[in-house]
């Protein structure tokens, strides 16, 4: 795609009021995709989150992360999650969402204000926590959505929004379905 392909910079800001009324307390799974090899997308209807594991069958662990000495996975780092407003304004189309590289696409306020780092959230049967590092756009993101996209959401507003997206980590295991509220506990 080139950048005429992509949401323009006048759209994602005219949009930025629809990101700001998501939910703030009780929303909802919108998707779940799982990347069972590098740049490959499973959207699910329904899954298990573990916590040794994350979302299970994921590349996550066994991809590690540049984040730590060793480059193993960063257990801060287990899950990621975008808001679904987001989402949909910045992929255009539902079935690109999963071209983001989350796994978990949620209709809450992912703000640093409603959700600082230690926020327990209830999805289905499972349980994750807010962890402290941040969720920036990457040369893929940049790829996949365009210059438009990353600046938006790496802008000021962005950052506070946390557009980008969140980090988790699983602290209860359970199944979560796609419609499953998404509940701070």
């Amino acid at each position: 795609m080139n950048e005429s392909d992509h949401a323009a910079a006048t759209e994602l800001e005219a949009n930025l009021g629809f990101i700001r009324h998501s939910p703030k307390d009780g929303g909802r799974l919108e998707m779940i995709v799982r990347r069972p090899q590098v740049n490959e997308r499973e959207t699910l209807n329904e899954a298990t989150l573990d916590m040794v594991d994350g979302l299970a069958g994921d590349n996550w662990k066994w991809r590690g992360s540049a984040s730590t000495s060793d480059g193993s996975a960063n257990p801060e780092m287990q899950l990621t999650l975008m808001n679904s407003r987001t989402a949909q304004i910045i992929a255009q189309d539902r079935a690109r969402w999963r071209l983001a590289g989350d796994q978990l696409f949620v209709d809450l306020d992912l703000s640093r204000e409603n959700l600082p780092p230690g926020t327990r959230l209830a999805v289905g049967a499972a349980v994750i926590e807010v962890t402290r590092p941040p969720h920036t756009g990457c040369k893929k993101f940049l790829a996949r959505f365009g210059r438009a996209a990353l600046a938006f959401v790496n802008s000021p507003a962005g950052r506070q929004l946390q557009l980008r997206g969140i980090h988790a980590k699983v602290v209860r295991g359970g199944a979560i379905r796609v419609g499953d509220a998404v509940q701070k506990v």
